[in-house]
């Protein structure tokens, strides 16, 4: 494939909720163009950008691929991007790259929820935007219905580009409203067809409309159009154009990509209306000098020092690590040298190639405004910048969403834990929307990602490219305990067996504190000789991480040394540690020992018409709203708190209670009391656990 300049290329995201054709729509424009000889089909899992193992058994995308085609002298980068919402950091990486996105809608379907995000997702970043109506030729389809859903939803921005001749069975094209053309399909291929004479009324008020859009986007066409002058096509073009850069205009057009009707329109129109590199910000990208942080600038022109941001990575066991990187400016080269701004590494290119699913096309060189990838960067990972030694930047990464679902993750078979650190360390180098961490207290591997379908292709992933069998179960929860009442006992650790004894006395008092842990002496007459009070502090402080009721770490408690007695010869650090450990046992549980529980900071987006259902839910969550304010994108922000070990099945939940229109954000803040029933009832299962170990 041959270079491009800046200004042939067009860098396009698929958006849209699951099964509306994004992936169909690639293998159609693949056919089309002459790339393919047959088109893919999902079902049968020989599409060319849902190529991974994963996504051909479960028939729906995982991750962005990329799609390059030459038509017309210009190069497109289109990008399939995930429907399902478990895989969102993936959508999102990819809108990061690209100028303009195509919002798939199955007509049969409407408005989904995926429709909804990807439109919220484009307007957030001020992306040009077309609709396309996919599937018109299925049943019970209502073209106006659609449009005017639409528009309910989206606003006066949506605007029709084109009316469909037919519809359900009979659809058979469609008529393109600003070149007065129609587009039908005679059973191989879509066809220029002249406007049926019974459609002439309803094209002239559609075309009407996009003129007034066309003689608002220029003072000198808005004065033309008072003076009721007749507007060139180019005019026309220009205006409209000038409309979807800037995002008051949002084209809709029709099609069925399995027949392929509507793709060489769509083609047209990404071509017309959508920005180049050059054109997105005025072609500039801004950043900052890594070693100074102050803001630096690069324009998407071969000239500039090289910059490229790295949106994908794909790891694969056996070629290795592949980065996909778009460039910023200047241009990537096979074997230069390059820094990772953000690694402070210094990295080779050693290869350079155009990915095309997985096929690899090798190029000499990807200059600025284009896609490429490259393969074997040791340090690099995905929203890493590359970029000139001599000239560092680094761009701003995505902000990816916090993972919502934790799970435990154990192997299968003993010996296997390094195997799992290391596979998924891996492979959140590819996806960097999971974490994956250690948790000293409850000695558990937590894997947090978005949902549970992602959890599923990860433990997938780990078992198909890396060979380890995991199980996942619920993590367990770090409890506390703590006394609410007041004790002094006293400790004693008498032994006498021959030979030399041992022998520590303590009289210690308990009681609450702000504080985790503190320790006070009063001792007077040398009841307890001060170089082993230290031992006692030390015994304590070991016997915090053990409570009496569940076994759990202590905390907010204050012991007081207030006397004890010794022996001459018997007496040592041992025996007073040892002492102090009875004291603590005794003492516990004379003071009115109570276990806690942590208490989760829940903030939750979303629509008002889920209020009541999440509301109701919290309660029975055991927990308490504390108050609603309305966010930026028009959805309900409920601020609450409820207990930790209630949200564990939340993501799932919430998603099943708002037809995957809300979200929410959690961090533990704090320790509560438990109930007494619930406390009885969680100190007889850890006690069972402890005793199956």
């Amino acid at each position: 494939m041959k270079n491009y300049a800046v200004d042939k290329i067009r860098n396009v995201a698929f958006l849209g909720h699951g099964g509306s054709g994004k992936t169909t729509l690639t293998e159609a424009l693949l056919y089309t163009t002459g790339i393919t000889t047959r088109m893919g089909r999902v079902d049968d899992g020989n599409t060319v950008s849902d190529y991974d193992k994963e996504e051909i058994n479960r028939k729906f995308s995982i991750g962005t691929s990329l799609i390059p085609i030459e038509w017309h002298e210009h190069k497109y980068n289109f990008l399939d991007t995930p429907g399902y919402f478990d895989f969102v950091g993936d959508t999102l990486s990819a809108l990061k790259v690209v100028g303009g996105a195509v919002i798939m809608v199955d007509a049969s379907s409407g408005i989904e929820v995926g429709t909804e995000k990807a439109w919220n997702f484009t307007e957030k970043r001020n992306l040009s935007k077309i609709i396309f109506i996919n599937k018109m030729d299925k049943e019970n389809v209502n073209y106006v219905k659609l449009i005017k859903d639409l528009k309910d939803t989206f606003g006066k921005k949506i605007a029709p580009f084109c009316i469909p001749i037919g519809e359900s069975g009979d659809f058979k094209g469609f008529i393109n409203v600003v070149d007065e053309i129609g587009r039908v399909f005679d059973g191989k291929e879509c066809v220029d067809a002249p406007i049926p004479s019974d459609m002439e009324a309803r094209v002239k008020p559609i075309r009407d409309m996009l003129i007034e859009a066309v003689a608002e986007s220029d003072e000198e066409l808005m004065m033309k159009y008072f003076e009721g002058e007749i507007f060139s096509n180019e005019e026309i073009h220009d205006g409209l154009r000038k409309g979807v850069i800037s995002g008051d205009i949002v084209p809709v057009l029709v099609g069925a990509v399995e027949k392929r009707i509507g793709i060489h329109t769509l083609m047209s129109m990404i071509y017309d209306y959508f920005p180049t590199p050059k054109e997105i910000n005025d072609g500039i990208y801004k950043g900052v000098n890594p070693d100074t942080d102050a803001e630096v600038e690069r324009k998407s022109d071969e000239s500039e020092p090289f910059s490229a941001y790295i949106f994908k990575t794909i790891v694969d066991p056996f070629v290795g690590k592949i980065s996909m990187f778009k460039v910023y400016s200047g241009v990537a080269k096979k074997d230069m040298e390059i820094l990772n701004a953000n690694k402070d590494e210094k990295e080779r290119i050693s290869s350079l190639f155009l990915l095309r699913g997985k096929e690899q096309l090798q190029v000499d060189k990807v200059i600025a405004g284009d896609i490429g990838a490259t393969a074997k960067l040791q340090y690099t990972e995905t929203g890493d910048t590359i970029c000139d030694k001599e000239h560092p930047i680094r761009f701003e990464s995505v902000n990816l969403p916090r993972p919502a679902l934790f799970m435990a993750i154990e192997p299968k078979s003993k010996g296997d834990e390094e195997k799992i650190f290391s596979s998924l360390h891996r492979l959140t180098e590819e996806d960097p929307s999971f974490t994956i961490e250690r948790n000293k207290e409850t000695k558990q591997t937590l894997l947090g990602g978005q949902g549970t379908m992602q959890v599923q292709v990860i433990t997938s992933k780990l078992r198909n490219l890396f060979g380890v069998e995991v199980v996942l179960e619920n993590p367990k929860i770090a409890y506390r305990e703590t006394i609410k009442g007041v004790a002094t006992v006293q400790g004693k650790h008498k032994k006498q067996s021959g030979g030399a004894g041992q022998y520590g006395d303590v009289h210690i008092k308990f009681e609450p504190s702000n504080e985790l842990f503190v320790f006070e002496e009063k001792i007077f007459g040398g009841s307890v000789p001060r170089q082993y009070i230290p031992a006692v502090e030390k015994g304590l402080i070991e016997s915090i991480e053990h409570g009496v009721l569940a076994g759990c770490p202590v905390v907010n408690l204050k012991a007081t040394l207030l006397d004890g007695s010794y022996h001459d010869v018997d007496s040592s650090e041992m025996a007073f540690k040892l002492a102090a450990h009875l004291a603590f046992k005794k003492g516990l549980e004379q003071a009115q020992p109570i276990l806690l529980e942590p208490i989760a900071h829940v903030e939750i987006y979303i629509p008002d018409e889920y209020m009541g259902d999440i509301m109701g839910d919290m309660n029975r969550r055991r927990g308490r709203i504390l108050g609603m304010e309305p966010n930026e994108e028009g959805y309900q922000k409920v601020i609450a708190e409820a207990p930790q070990a209630e949200m564990f099945t939340y993501a799932t939940d919430l998603r099943s209670m708002t037809q995957a229109r809300g979200w929410f954000n959690m961090s533990v803040e704090r320790y509560e009391e438990v109930p007494m029933q619930i406390a009885l009832k969680i100190i007889e299962q850890v006690k069972r656990d402890n005793e199956n170990k």
